[in-house]
């Protein structure tokens, strides 16, 4: 059972990957219901990488591995996001796409190249007959996967505990690992699946070493796209004019963990170039002009109220 559409098993996974979202966008299209969204990518992840181990058939210790830490990765992220959505309610991403077939359509076409693409790695590993000795990469790739893995799934449940608290209602999350990086979420999620790419390094030879666009789709789909950009804009719109809120941004890393004391003393042109500050993470922060011109108003009238 070693071959099954292909050597590598990439039009196989595609099909399943088309098929699996496919069959949640109708019941999303048809029931107006976006609660399972997240459910359906994280479990297609782990579909594709235990059919694909099982299908190859070697049982390589490197295959079984990396198959159990997407399983795990999965399993994790899918009940947390579940648990989330049917607590929170409806997902406020599809607010302007409910009744909207072809933004809906589009965004699950993107999430299914999202699962084949940064599940790449797995693939190619569990559909390979190579078996080389571990080495140090195998290591490095699990301590990363490891690291990122404890990072996200903390990251998490911080936020979690901190937005069930009724005082913290109208505040933005700054406790915890949100003390050191404004998306500490996002760096366990791109570490983690740098970490499996490294992981899968020993085995790959001449062409298969495309996968690592796996690790690359996810750092600039979460850099540049549906990750840090919405949220950045989201939190802005909210707290831009609050004192508070502007000094948490200026101190505090958009991605890489870092003291806020360290990366507030940092120049610009290091942070923009190295750490990932890029300019339109602040397009819609009011401008330091326009609040400090509210803020001049509102102390100029509570003095004439005084006098």
């Amino acid at each position: 059972m070693g071959t099954v559409l292909d050597s590598h098993f990439l039009a196989l996974t595609a099909i399943v990957t088309v098929g699996y979202q496919l069959l949640f966008f109708i019941i999303t299209a048809l029931l107006k219901f976006d609660k399972v969204t997240d459910f359906a990518g994280s479990t297609n992840f782990i579909i594709i990488a235990v059919l694909t181990l099982i299908l190859k058939g070697t049982w390589h210790f490197r295959q079984v591995v990396l198959t159990v830490l997407v399983v795990i990765w999965g399993l994790r992220l899918c009940l947390f996001l579940l648990m989330r959505i049917l607590q929170w309610g409806e997902d406020r991403r599809f607010d302007e796409m409910r009744n909207n077939l072809g933004r809906l359509a589009i965004f699950w076409i993107f999430q299914a190249v999202w699962v084949w693409t940064v599940n790449l790695p797995v693939t190619v590993v569990n559909a390979s007959d190579s078996d080389p000795s571990l080495q140090a990469a195998d290591i490095i790739g699990w301590i990363m996967w490891s690291v990122g893995i404890s990072v996200e799934a903390t990251a998490d449940q911080q936020k979690l505990t901190f937005k069930n608290s009724p005082e913290n209602r109208g505040k933005w999350c700054n406790v915890g690992l949100w003390k050191y990086t404004r998306h500490p979420n996002y760096f366990g999620e791109i570490f983690l699946w740098w970490g499996i790419f490294v992981a899968s390094a020993p085995v790959l030879e001449g062409a298969e070493w495309l996968v690592i666009l796996g690790p690359v789709f996810l750092t600039l789909l979460l850099l540049f796209v549906s990750g840090i950009p919405l949220l950045e804009e989201s939190a802005d719109k909210k707290f831009g004019n609050v004192a508070a809120y502007r000094v948490y941004k200026k101190t505090t890393s958009p991605l890489i963990p870092l003291p806020p004391v360290v990366y507030g003393r940092l120049p610009s042109w290091l942070r923009k170039t190295f750490l990932f500050e890029f300019p339109f993470y602040s397009r819609n922060l009011p401008q330091e002009e326009q609040n400090w011109y509210r803020t001049s108003r509102r102390e100029s009238n509570d003095g004439l109220k005084m006098g």
